[in-house]
């Protein structure tokens, strides 16, 4: 009975130096304190700049700092003009910006198609980083029928220079949910090249028929891609990550969120909209227990062995 004891009381012990604490991850820092979702993150040789979609009736919101850690201050807005083919009270959504090989930068956004109302990807160009943009083209980049939308646009740039452009289809009401897709881009960052690649598919109950908000990071043999999933409005609200040997697939989700509010000890509410520039993740969440406003949080993030890790 003493031999039992001792060596159930042994198995405990290693369990529990072997098991990871329930919240480990250090708290995260509130950067930007006021309504700045979908946070997208650019790095230039003047500082850092970051992006939101839009806020009252700034289109689409910018801010910047001379550090990644801040201090953080929200400048203006970046983008000079509605394009015509968008609903100007229609708002402009999760904006990606990325520099083209010749220097010039693109601002990428989702806004609604008057007069119907549908989203779709648009493009505006500038000089600099913080703009001011001005659209480019007749029309959207992106708007394919039957996806119910499609939004959340989102750049990578691969190991052999080609342009990608990730997005979401958002769905109907009867039929496929959400899915994320990858468009290859000509030099000019908006000229569609060849047909698009589904990535994944909101198909896990905890994702409620949701996935958005794609982000990739090329580790030495994987390709990660983050992603949100759930209802934006919902606590529930969390980021996953799914890995591949290619930008094509197959991606694998993990089997658990990366980001979730449980995971951050709620300490944010909903994390999601990630964006990953020079070993840190931005995301966002609800600001003050309510959900009118949510702010821009950060956490140092690594990838030992190709896998993500927080602090």
């Amino acid at each position: 009975m003493e031999f039992m004891r001792r060596l159930l009381t042994l198995v405990v012990a290693t369990a529990l130096v072997s098991s990871p604490p329930a919240f480990a991850i250090g708290t995260p820092t509130l950067l930007i304190g006021q309504d700045f979702p979908d946070p997208d993150i650019v790095k230039t040789d003047s500082g850092y700049f970051a992006f939101s979609t839009s806020t009252g009736a700034v289109k689409v919101p910018y801010a910047q700092a001379p550090a990644a850690e801040g201090p953080w201050r929200v400048a203006g807005d970046a983008l000079a003009a509605v394009p015509k083919w968008a609903k100007p009270d229609g708002g402009f959504w999760a904006p990606d910006v990325a520099r083209l090989s010749d220097g010039t930068f693109v601002l990428y956004f989702s806004a609604a198609v008057a007069p119907g109302g549908e989203m779709c990807i648009g493009v505006a160009t500038a000089a600099k980083a913080e703009g001011p943009y001005t659209p480019a083209g007749d029309g959207p980049v992106i708007c394919v029928p039957g996806d119910g939308g499609d939004i959340d646009p989102q750049t990578f740039v691969d190991s052999d220079g080609s342009r990608y452009l990730l997005y979401k289809s958002d769905g109907a009401a009867v039929g496929p949910p959400a899915a994320i897709w990858s468009q290859k881009l000509r030099a000019d960052g908006r000229t569609p090249d060849g047909p698009r690649t589904e990535l994944l598919r909101a198909d896990l109950a905890s994702e409620n028929a949701v996935v958005e908000a794609p982000s990739v990071v090329k580790t030495p043999s994987r390709y990660l891609l983050f992603y949100s999933a759930d209802t934006f409005q919902s606590s529930g609200y969390h980021t996953g990550y799914a890995s591949a040997p290619t930008l094509r697939g197959p991606f694998v989700k993990a089997g658990t969120p990366f980001l979730s509010t449980d995971l951050l000890g709620g300490k944010v509410d909903a994390p999601g909209g990630a964006d990953i520039v020079d070993g840190r993740i931005h995301f966002h969440g609800w600001l003050g227990g309510g959900r009118t406003a949510r702010g821009m949080y950060q956490l140092p993030i690594g990838f030992p062995g190709d896998v993500p890790q927080l602090g």
